[in-house]
């Protein structure tokens, strides 16, 4: 949400718009593991985490920033698949190959969009590509579930066509 409205402060809704849409879908990520610790008879203890920064040098830096989130996350997630390997924790180990799968777009969707940015580069030409990109960003839509006050599945099953 902080580049979120870094992006919009600086007039790239697009940027802003495309991290907002990010920030569902993660919520979304976060309540799957929620509900499916609960689901397995677990006890979900949430703790503080440190406070994003809420100023960066250039819609690359934000990107670039938010890659190395990304890859921070799937070595997080690998680290409980090769736990829930060790402990022969077969539910757990299928539950988290989604998120492993997941992590592969995530990092690529970054990537894409970070090779894009240096591609324009700054300058004159620079803020017509980058215009160019903010247009594309800010075509992504929310295609996930935000309401999560009646649990996920049921969610689901209440926006299904």
């Amino acid at each position: 949400m902080a580049m979120s409205a870094c992006s919009d402060s600086i007039g790239l809704k697009g940027f802003a718009n495309w991290f907002m849409v990010q920030y569902h879908e993660e919520m979304l990520h976060a309540m799957k593991i929620y509900e499916y610790i609960a689901r397995q008879g677990g006890k979900v203890k949430l703790m503080p985490i440190k406070q994003p920064p809420h100023e960066f040098e250039s819609p690359l830096d934000m990107f670039e920033k938010t890659l190395a989130h990304e890859k921070f996350i799937t070595k997080s997630i690998n680290d409980l698949v090769d736990l829930a390997i060790a402990e022969k924790d077969h539910a757990t180990q299928l539950f988290l190959q989604w998120y492993v799968t997941e992590q592969i777009k995530e990092e690529e969707n970054d990537n894409d969009i970070i090779a894009k940015l240096k591609l324009v580069g700054s300058g004159t030409q620079g803020k017509s590509g980058l215009f160019m990109i903010d247009r594309e960003l800010g075509a992504r839509v929310t295609t996930v579930l935000t309401d999560f006050s009646k649990g996920i599945e049921a969610g689901m099953k209440a926006s299904a066509p």
